[in-house]
């Protein structure tokens, strides 16, 4: 049972979202973000996500009061959305809905993954990881299942109930369906551990085809199974980090109770990819996730893979409309590279808030050093903040860093 106190609490905090999701100016940003994804910009975009939380409270903003777990949860990701709006909240749109995932289980291949972990700040969720390499024989391969999906209706109609107990008459409540990460080579990361997945694309190329390719099946699967059972998400308002607003989507013939792949974007993407040779990305990536992109409306490919060597490669992927550009880039390459064809979605380095003393004209340089190589080469322009696993305990930092970028874009 859910106290009345609890209740309380997150409608509190739930009309203060509502009256800032009710603002004109969230309008005016998701036709901005509509103006970008189709690649006639008014100005480049600016996102900040993957925040360190547990570094950002000046008072008691962030401190959670609810008893209940669910409750808290609920609670939490009112008080980030309300933190993020008053401190920094560039381009992000506060939305009059609340998204209640679906009870989908079935989704993965079976394989759990043994790993040692090492702690820098046991208040920080990013961690180091060691991963156990389980892929080492034929009979290894039967470790991969076939995924069988299946919906605790009872379930989700329980999350709904309580959903509409505490948002009714503030927020709207959205059954939310399957919104997937479909990398075929982040799971292979942490299944061999990157160092042996490496070597094994060498030494053993026909197993890595075997691997992959039964991920890739097992992700088709997976997609049929969602279509039919009426389980994936609708079009969303975000995809990796990003505004994923679009007049594009979903697609003709569209049944919000059924809705396909083709009425919502994927995100792809090869981390571990990052110093392999084109070809080998075009035989062991491209020529996989191909399959999968095909399936969507619309591709955000690339995450912190440094992708301005391999732009020959993603533009055989298909429905690729943004492409991401990180850290390790060459920026002008990158931009030639992409040109008008996609939009360069440049990840700017979170490294800029960790050193030991902060420097806004360093971020200032790096910001405009982007938008000057993407205007020579007429790139549609977005940068994406995220990863930030530190400010040194200093939040101003990030709200500094906001602070300069929405002057860069000219917002």
């Amino acid at each position: 049972m859910i106290t009345q106190q609890d209740v309380t609490i997150v409608r509190d905090l739930a009309t203060r979202v509502a009256e800032i999701a009710a603002l004109p100016v969230q309008e005016d940003k998701r036709t901005l973000w509509r103006k970008l994804n189709a690649r006639r910009p008014e100005r480049p975009m600016v996102m900040i996500d993957q925040v360190c939380w547990n570094e950002m409270p000046l008072g008691d903003e962030m401190i959670l009061r609810c008893t209940d777990a669910e409750c808290r949860g609920y609670e939490e990701h009112l008080r980030r959305i309300l933190y993020q709006w008053e401190h920094f909240p560039v381009d992000m749109v506060v939305e009059p809905f609340v998204c209640i995932p679906k009870a989908i289980h079935g989704i993965g291949f079976g394989v759990n993954v043994h790993e040692d972990t090492a702690v820098s700040d046991p208040t920080n969720d990013v961690v180091g990881h060691r991963y156990l390499n389980q892929f080492e024989t034929d009979d290894d391969l039967d470790k991969v299942h076939r995924p069988v999906i299946n919906h605790d209706a009872a379930e989700t109609a329980r999350r709904l109930a309580v959903a509409h107990e505490l948002f009714d008459g503030l927020l709207d409540v959205r059954p939310w369906g399957a919104d997937l990460n479909l990398s075929l080579w982040d799971p292979i990361a942490t299944w061999m551990g990157v160092e042996n997945a490496c070597f094994a694309l060498a030494d053993r190329p026909e197993y890595m085809h075997k691997l992959v390719g039964r991920l890739t099946d097992g992700y088709l699967s997976i997609l049929d199974q969602l279509e039919q059972q009426g389980l994936l998400c609708q079009p969303q308002s975000l995809i990796h980090c990003t505004g994923a607003w679009t007049d594009e989507l979903p697609a003709p013939g569209y049944d919000p109770e059924r809705p396909r792949t083709k009425d919502v974007w994927m995100m792809g993407l090869a981390q571990m990819f990052s110093t392999v040779s084109p070809r080998m990305f075009k035989e062991f990536e491209v020529d996989y996730a191909s399959r999968l992109c095909a399936r969507f409306g619309l591709v955000y490919y690339g995450c912190c893979d440094p992708l301005d060597g391999k732009m020959n490669e993603v533009r055989q992927l298909p429905n690729v409309r943004k492409v991401s550009m990180s850290p390790w880039v060459n920026e002008d390459r990158g931009a030639r590279e992409i040109g008008s064809q996609f939009v360069y979605s440049r990840k700017p380095s979170p490294a800029l808030l960790a050193w030991d003393i902060f420097n806004p004209g360093e971020v200032r340089d790096d910001l405009v050093a982007t938008r000057q190589a993407c205007e020579k080469h007429g790139c549609s322009l977005e940068y994406i903040l995220k990863d930030i696993s530190t400010v040194r305990y200093e939040p101003q930092r990030l709200f500094k860093w906001a602070e300069i970028a929405m002057q860069v874009v000219g917002g």
